[in-house]
Order: structure tokens, then C-alpha cells, then sequence
């Protein structure tokens, strides 16, 4: 088959979907007299790739396939497209999702632990809503309390592959002071204080991350989730 005309094709998918595109399903855009194969499309993605790296749009791959998105360096302009202020999340919202992302699986309780204050149930009802948070089991205690974990929507929000993307502790050390304890009553404090010494608040984090999304607002998604991803 023509190399161009498989990039081309998925090139368009890409920007046509909307959401992210696992290598499978680009694979079955193409007629089996086409003879395409998953080799052949991920070479036409590598190609698509370098094509954009001088571009305004750049392909990456998030958890649920591959996507093309609003490079970062370009997002604060492009903006300006929507006049609407983008959704704004409480810090009480972004701690709790910081803390069920680095310390999942979690439960509600233990994040009440953990900050000090009842979690507003509102909280747990948006980020389900949304998506990124799912109930994974249930604590083997009275009362058998739910375990929270992330999803693959929420790696795709946050363009992530996998958790291991997901900030280290040390890469977070420069940001600032720690000012909440992100380590569980019982946990082996001794072996985490040099780590966490300098952390800052999961506020924080959950914010840093979400600047980085401002890039994700894909050229084909809808209105509304690139108004969020590009605020």
C-alpha cells in the first residue's frame, strides 16, 4: 500500500475522532485487499510524528492510543478561540485526586486522614462523573470502605501513558516546601521523610499537571473538552 496515502488516512482519523486511537482500531480503517498491517501503521504514526515536531500539532500516545493535540508552546494563543472562562476545580478537588493518583488504591477515610478535613461528597461524585476516578475493591475492614484508584480517561486528560509518567517525587522536590503529608498513618515514615521532605502540596501537583494538559486540547475533539484542556 502507499505509504502517504496510510498517513494520510490516519492522520485524518486522528483529527476526525475526537478521543484517542488505539493502534488496533487504525489498523481496521483499512480494507484487508489494502493489506496494511499493525507494523505498517505504527510506521506511518512514527512518520506522522516527525512531520509535526516543527508543527503546531503534535502526535502522542496516552493510555488509550494515539491522539494529535495543541502543542503547549501554542496553547495560551489558540485560547483565545473561546471566550468562556474554563472549568475551574476547587483545591479541596485537586488535592483529593492528587492523593487517590499517588497513593491509589485509597479510601475515602484515608484521605480524610491525610488532609485533616471530611472530603464533601460532591468531590468524589464529580471525579466519578468524570471519569477519573473508579471505585477498584473494597478495604478488608469493618465497614468494607471502597478503594479508589484512577482511570485510563484520567492518563488521557493529563496526556499520560501509564501512572510511572506521573510526576516522581523527586522531579516534585523543586516545586515547593511540603506542607501536606502525602504518607498513610503506619506507613514506614523512616524510609519516606528524605523523599518527601521538600514535596509540595497535592494541590499543587494536581495544578502542575493540569497545566500540562492545557496542550490536550485535541484539533478534532469537541468544543467543550478543548475549552477545559486549553483554559
Amino acid at each position: 500500500m502507499n505509504e502517504q496515502y496510510v498517513r494520510n488516512v490516519i492522520e485524518a482519523a486522528l483529527l476526525a475522532a475526537g478521543r484517542p486511537l488505539a493502534a488496533d482500531e487504525l489498523v481496521t480503517l483499512f480494507d484487508e485487499r489494502d493489506g496494511s498491517n499493525t507494523d505498517e501503521v505504527l510506521a506511518a504514526i512514527a512518520a506522522l510524528r516527525t512531520d509535526y515536531e516543527t508543527r503546531g500539532l503534535e502526535l502522542v500516545e496516552v493510555a488509550n492510543g494515539f491522539r494529535i493535540q495543541i502543542r503547549h508552546a501554542v496553547a495560551q494563543p489558540v485560547s483565545r478561540l473561546w471566550q468562556e472562562r474554563p472549568t475551574k476545580y476547587s483545591r479541596a478537588l485537586l488535592e483529593t485526586l492528587a492523593l487517590v493518583a499517588y497513593r491509589q488504591p485509597i479510601t475515602r477515610g484515608e484521605i480524610e486522614q491525610i488532609r485533616g478535613v471530611a472530603v464533601n461528597p460532591n468531590i468524589i461524585k464529580t471525579l466519578l462523573e468524570r471519569s477519573w476516578i473508579r471505585v477498584v475493591g473494597h478495604r478488608d475492614v469493618p465497614g468494607k470502605p471502597e478503594l479508589l484508584g484512577t482511570t485510563r480517561d484520567f492518563l488521557d486528560y493529563f496526556s499520560l501513558r501509564k501512572l510511572d509518567d506521573l510526576p516522581t517525587l523527586a522531579q516534585l522536590k523543586e516545586l515547593e516546601e511540603l506542607r501536606v503529608q502525602l504518607t498513610l498513618p503506619g506507613a514506614d515514615n523512616a524510609e519516606l521523610t528524605a523523599e518527601t521532605e521538600s514535596l509540595p502540596t497535592v494541590d499543587v501537583v494536581a495544578q502542575a499537571a493540569a497545566e500540562e494538559a492545557a496542550a490536550a486540547a485535541g484539533a478534532g475533539a469537541d468544543i467543550e473538552t478543548a475549552r477545559e484542556r486549553v483554559g
